[in-house]
């Protein structure tokens, strides 16, 4: 989009850049939001130019609009005149892109893990941009029917949460000498693997699943609660989950306040896992976790019963899950580096 800058005819028309999109997406999240004609004014646009912005490039999230600095910008990139073909339409990297987009990889995870694969090959790569541009400009987005999957991409939170302001939560007995302050201080740089971090996904119908993801190479366990989740009951899904792991890569759980988790010490006595509990009202303290619930609910959303989940899909769940390449992995795959460390435990035993 051409904008007309204000107060400087001198430099007549430019585009808005990510940097103005992203101003605009950070005044709309503010509480209370900027008004239009203040972001106007910080950005020397009119007030009418963000205001077009804003109404064009809304992006629709299951039951609400809102608008994205980056899809707005891969937009207005795709509209500009193209004087060569695009990269996808090359059919060996245009089937490789779909095919990790229908295992749910991100853009950026596909982008990712083909320069992994083709260092040599400038055929067989494409920016994540682009996969962002086939996926959203629909006249150019042929990318869309080809996918089985229903949502290519998901959408996060474009502010961090504050922290609560509500007061800390009664005294529980089973949280002494559990607290964030008592646990190791290795596994706060995630230098040393074997430290996870885990939740309940819960559903109607009481259902629900334990999630658990290992913090230094992201690797998750899904596990099915049996239609109860009283704390004996989680506690034994949780040890069946990590029973067949070396002893070397089940060190500690981080949790939150919740008491489902009252009776870990009876699962620390079997399991030689100690568990450790957040702050109250403190989600990112297991933000690793809390990112990864965010994924699990990529496949199955808020209403979900779990009981009416198949084994099976749960397992293929967590199989998509792990392989998938993590920008913080140097797109390399959980499954790959967990599996290498297990393989490294039995070769050393």
């Amino acid at each position: 989009m051409d904008v007309v800058v204000e107060g400087h005819p001198d430099r007549g028309y430019r585009r808005l850049t990510l940097a103005d999109r992203s101003f605009i997406q950070a005044g709309l999240a503010m509480r209370p939001p900027l008004s239009i004609r203040s972001i106007a004014a910080e950005l020397s646009v009119s007030a009418s130019t963000v205001s077009r912005e804003i109404r064009a490039h809304q992006v629709r999230h299951w039951d609400r609009s809102h608008y994205d600095a980056e899809i707005a910008h891969y937009r207005a990139l795709a509209a500009r005149p193209r004087s060569r073909p695009g990269k996808l339409e090359h059919p060996p990297l245009r089937d490789a892109v779909v095919s990790r987009l229908n295992n749910r990889y991100s853009p950026q995870q596909v982008a990712g893990e083909l320069t992994l694969l083709f260092p040599d090959d400038p055929e067989m790569r494409v920016s994540h941009e682009t996969i962002y541009q086939a996926l959203y400009v629909q006249s150019k987005g042929a990318l869309r029917h080809e996918l089985t999957v229903e949502k290519a991409l998901r959408s996060g939170r474009t502010t961090r949460i504050p922290k609560s302001k509500l007061p800390r939560r009664s005294s529980r007995p089973w949280l002494e000498g559990a607290r964030l302050a008592d646990r190791p201080a290795e596994v706060e740089d995630r230098a040393v693997p074997g430290h996870w971090e885990g939740d309940l996904v819960v559903g109607p119908g009481n259902s629900g699943i334990v999630t658990l993801v290992e913090r230094t190479h992201r690797f998750t366990l899904l596990g099915r609660l049996p239609g109860q989740r009283d704390s004996k009951t989680v506690t034994d899904v949780l040890a069946g989950m990590i029973r067949d792991l070396p002893a070397t890569l089940t060190r500690t759980i981080t949790w939150d306040q919740g008491a489902e988790m009252a009776e870990h010490a009876a699962f620390t006595i079997a399991s030689d896992c100690n568990v450790y509990f957040c702050d109250p009202h403190s989600p990112w303290q297991r933000g690793t976790n809390e990112n990864t619930n965010g994924l699990i609910r990529d496949f199955y959303p808020k209403g979900t019963n779990f009981n009416e989940i198949t084994d099976d899909e749960l397992t293929e769940t967590q199989r998509l899950l792990n392989i998938r390449p993590r920008r913080t992995l140097g797109y390399r795959k959980p499954a790959d580096m967990i599996n290498e460390l297990i393989n490294g435990v039995a070769l050393t035993t």
